[in-house]
């Protein structure tokens, strides 16, 4: 097992040494309780805590199941909720269809993991500089570069739970402290274009201090770059472009834009990653943390892992979740996450990543139609249900009946290279953004840009002009990205969720037409505050809520 796996689990309950709030009225010290001061005394506790902040982001089941592809894939369209019935996930059913509230148990979980994260993170930025060092020469040398990488470490997860929050609910309150009291919960809630920032500004310094993927050691791949932060601060700069865009303030959205690309090209000079030269390659158990991977979240193989929520296992509930509920192809899964008849024929003809990302069953492997069968797609993903290769290929066997070791890949070079190109595109530099796009069209085999091809049952042809570039490059992050939890968040930030949503739901079944509910524009673009946090906290809901 990767070495940063294991000690990222094992540092779960040191994380909560001071993360327990108190009230005012408690005057007196309970016995046993070790001070933050007394703990933070030697480097190995500095990444202890460090590695627990990572933690909450692997959570996906609390009361109930919240992973980030529940609103990457299934709002959007590139796939349909599946499970059992269309009543399996009453919660997850509502947020496809458009028709969740406040009180949808997937937001609050998803929502309070953030929190969490953003707590221990703010325990380690606060502490991790006292941290003494108690040797000399070039020992005392190598723990302080050690020490610096940690808080670099820090600073990076902090900025990413910001910006996970942010993209999801919008302006988030700023807070750069740990709280400690019942007394610090009211909040007041900063703007997006303001919560983006100081995501960006926390991915900054994280980049000063971090190291190159090439100098950590086999043991601590997993663990966040000088790379992913890099690619993070081009994520961000992007984003930050799309909302003052939207906002209509095209001037301040430009500078982002060229800030974004010059995030990107350090990226790709730094040589640290590579696109693998098979597209599948990506999704192989044994390829995790390799040369495409910029940053991922990490899940190990673990046999007694518990059946409970937060905490309790170190694996994923992805890979259960998504398998087919069929046992045609080994142990039977949940069905979930259904790719959509829209998404399949957005693929060009010779496309192989479509066969690689989207599984479709024959008749034989399907046991119980019902079940298997959802608002009639039998579509499956194949990149996280951990399929072997061919559609009768089999699966990989789990040591726990619902806990898998597939890491989750939040950053790729694919990725980032279609960001680049993006940014590129927006801020005028055509010949740039078309050798990015180029060089991930090579990989699938297809031809560069300008071309034509046909794309949901149209041929379409592309012109060498920046708005043909522009939907070229769309395209392109759909087909590469799919079924990776990322196309939700893209059509919001560019402005065009509403007549995507409705696009697309004119062309689906009748069974699907019955459930979905209206989109609002201004108002479906954000997910709500969860109820139970406004009580909490005292913010403001979001707008239409």
């Amino acid at each position: 097992m990767n070495q940063f796996k294991a000690l990222t689990y094992s540092a779960l309950a040191l994380a909560t040494l001071s993360l327990s709030s108190c009230n005012d009225w408690l005057t007196e010290e309970t016995p046993g309780t070790t001070k933050v001061s007394e703990f933070f005394t030697s480097l190995s506790t500095a990444e202890a805590v460090v590695n627990a902040a990572y933690v909450p982001m692997t959570w996906e089941f609390g009361t109930t199941y919240y992973p980030e592809w529940y609103f990457g894939d299934i709002v959007s369209d590139d796939a349909l909720k599946g499970g059992q019935d269309i009543n399996d996930g009453a919660d997850l059913r509502e947020l496809e269809n458009f028709k969740a509230n406040s009180d949808n148990e997937i937001l609050l979980g998803y929502y309070r993991a953030q929190w969490q994260g953003i707590q221990r993170a703010n325990l380690a930025i606060d502490e991790i500089p006292t941290t003494r060092i108690e040797t000399e020469g070039d020992e005392a040398e190598k723990q302080a570069k050690y020490r610096d990488r940690y808080l670099g470490e820090a600073y990076f997860l902090r900025g990413y739970y910001y910006f996970r929050l942010a993209r999801m609910f919008g302006g988030m309150p700023l807070i750069d402290y740990v709280i400690k009291s019942s007394n610090q919960w009211a909040q007041t809630r900063s703007t997006m274009d303001e919560t983006l920032n100081f995501a960006i500004k926390d991915f900054k310094r994280a980049e000063n201090l971090l190291w190159e993927k090439d100098k950590y050691s086999n043991e601590e791949l997993g663990r966040a770059t000088k790379g992913a932060a890099q690619a993070m601060l081009l994520k961000a700069n992007l984003y930050r472009a799309d909302y003052l865009r939207n906002a209509g303030n095209e001037t301040e959205a430009q500078k982002y834009f060229a800030e974004a690309a010059k995030w990107g090209e350090k990226v790709i000079k730094s040589r640290q990653y590579s696109l693998w030269p098979n597209y599948l390659d990506n999704f192989r158990l044994a390829n995790e943390n390799g040369r495409e991977s910029v940053f991922e979240i990490q899940y190990t193989e673990e046999a007694t892992s518990d059946y409970g929520g937060e905490g309790y296992t170190r694996g994923t509930m992805t890979t259960i979740l998504q398998r087919s509920r069929s046992s045609a192809f080994g142990e039977a899964g949940w069905g979930y996450d259904r790719p959509t008849q829209n998404l399949y024929n957005e693929y060009e003809a010779g496309d192989a990543r479509r066969d690689e990302t989207i599984l479709v069953p024959t008749d034989e492997q399907i046991e119980t139609p019902a079940q298997e069968i959802y608002c009639g797609d039998r579509m499956l993903n194949r990149k996280y249900a951990m399929y072997n290769d061919g559609a009768n290929g089999g699966i990989y066997k789990l040591a726990h009946a619902t806990r898998s070791p597939k890491n989750n890949i939040q950053i790729r070079y694919a990725d980032v290279l279609l960001m680049y190109a993006e940014a590129c595109c927006e801020s005028g530099d055509l010949p740039s953004a078309k050798t990015a796009l180029k060089e991930v069209r090579d990989r699938a085999g297809l031809s560069p840009f300008p071309y034509t091809a046909v794309i949901q049952g149209q041929t379409v042809t592309f012109n060498d002009n920046q708005d043909d570039l522009r939907k070229a490059i769309r395209h392109e992050r759909r087909v590469e990205l799919a079924m990776e939890g990322h196309r939700w968040f893209d059509l919001t930030r560019w402005g065009i969720a509403k007549e995507t949503m409705d696009t697309y739901m004119a062309s689906e079944t009748e069974e699907a037409k019955e459930l979905y509910g209206t989109f609002q524009k201004g108002k479906h673009e954000l997910f709500p505050i969860p109820s139970k946090e406004i009580d909490l906290s005292g913010i403001e809901q979001n707008p239409n809520w």
